[in-house]
């Protein structure tokens, strides 16, 4: 859990930031693929978890693909970042990666354009599987770009609503919001002030409020991002403005930015026990599905119940659908081992029994349709809302571009502006935004 939750705090970030593999790839990808995958030969597996019982579930799963491959033997390489991966491919050698897992969904873009990773759709051919049939929509959709699928899902995160089952019963509050305005309702009565503070806030709408960005709460309105041509669709599509302007009601109607802010600034770590849905500081929060284990650890005074988060409410009838995102596994164009190395991609990501073994290790969601349906998972029963919500057809996620996931942070970075009021004309605010994007994905090309 800690490596998958790690993932989600710093991806944004990640993302605009990271050196990608393309200088040390160009043009090799042709001839990677001739090795024989029946012979003896050992090949190099880099992951990024770190926590002990997740590199023990990532031995355990490269343990049975050893046993159902006893020619190929794999080095595992585990708590590697994207910029450690960028630098071995450089230096390329013996110890570089054949196979490599990223936190980093918003570089698919960037991996695929830059033939960093090597496109994958004939190797499924090859192996008479069918993507479409294999992985759920979502997942499906961010492991590739512009027909290149140079990644696949290699387990997955999906995002819900937590909330405090006590302090629903002392409002009054019989069961979990299911629209935005039963939301607006409910975070009004959970929210109990005190001065200028509070000693409960029902939702903590601002946007650096944990996983309260703008790309996980405007997915409950399944906005286009991009339109046919490639161009940011922010300005256009009215999903957008009206994400933007139900959070910026809710903020007011919680006590302001800057009363919320001052708020925020004195509760716990995200990632600490005294994180403040665990101390009951907060009474709802959107989290993907890490959360529930790391809030049963820390022993809370109260009742956690899980459910999706709410839709708008023209979209009543979508309801149960999240944003979908999750870890990826590429075969680096710089392998000379490729064929062997997609024994273990293939493996790892379609092999129904060892996704569902490595999702009860790690407990994420699993990455198939049949692993999600699998009686072979183990989980607490609230974990189910997560499975069904990865399952769901309505579920987004954010679509791959070119330059990684630039286009986010520009959106988040606007969001700031508007939460805060140094923003007040929505309009004008979401045109200059979408040329911002547009000018971005141009110099990337």
């Amino acid at each position: 859990m800690p490596g998958m939750s790690r993932k989600a705090a710093v991806a944004l970030a990640a993302s605009a930031s990271i050196a990608l593999f393309a200088t040390a790839c160009t043009g090799q990808s042709e001839s990677g693929a001739s090795d024989d995958a029946s012979k003896e030969t050992t090949i190099n597996f880099w992951h990024g978890w770190s926590a002990p019982s997740e590199q023990k579930g990532v031995k355990e799963l490269v343990a049975g693909f050893e046993k159902a491959h006893p020619n190929i033997h794999v080095r595992i390489v585990g708590n590697m970042t994207d910029d450690k991966v960028n630098q071995a491919l450089r230096a390329g050698g013996d110890n570089a990666p054949d196979v490599v897992s990223s936190f980093t969904t918003n570089n698919v873009g960037k991996f695929c354009s830059s033939g960093a990773f090597v496109d994958l759709n004939p190797f499924f051919k090859k192996a008479g599987i069918d993507p479409d049939a294999t992985f759920p929509k979502a997942m499906n959709e961010y492991t590739q770009y512009d027909g290149n699928r140079c990644t696949v899902p290699l387990l997955g995160d999906a995002y819900g609503l937590y909330y405090n089952k006590t302090a629903f019963e002392k409002a009054g509050i019989k069961s979990p919001p299911k629209t935005w305005s039963e939301f607006e309702a409910d975070a009004k009565k959970l929210t109990v002030t005190k001065g200028d503070s509070y000693t409960q806030l029902g939702f903590m709408p601002n946007y650096h409020g944990w996983e309260s960005t703008t790309e996980h709460i405007f997915a409950q309105w399944s906005p286009t991002y991009f339109d046919s041509s490639g161009r940011s669709n922010l300005a256009k599509d009215p999903k957008f403005a009206a994400g933007f302007t139900f959070q910026k009601k809710l903020v007011d109607e919680l006590g302001g930015y800057k009363k919320l802010e001052k708020y925020r600034s004195g509760l716990g770590d995200e990632w600490g026990p005294k994180h403040p849905f665990h101390t009951g500081q907060v009474a709802m929060q959107i989290d993907g599905e890490w959360r529930l284990g790391m809030a049963l650890d820390a022993k809370p005074e109260f009742e956690i119940g899980v459910a999706p988060m709410p839709v708008p409410d023209d979209q009543a009838d979508q309801y149960g659908k999240g944003y979908i995102t999750g870890t990826i596994a590429g075969i680096p164009a710089t392998s000379k081992k490729q064929n062997a190395a997609w024994e273990l991609v293939k493996y790892m990501t379609t092999d129904t029994d060892a996704v569902v073994g490595f999702s009860n290790a790690i407990h994420n969601v699993p990455s198939t349709l049949q692993a999600l349906k699998s009686p072979k998972l183990k989980y607490d029963p609230r974990f189910k809302t997560f499975l069904e919500i990865a399952s769901h057809p309505n579920s987004p996620t954010t679509p791959a571009s070119v330059n990684g996931g630039v286009y986010l942070v520009t959106i988040q970075k606007f969001g700031y502006d508007y939460e805060s009021g140094k923003a007040t004309d929505l309009k004008a605010g979401l045109e200059r935004t979408a040329r911002q994007i547009d000018t971005d994905m141009a110099q990337a090309q």
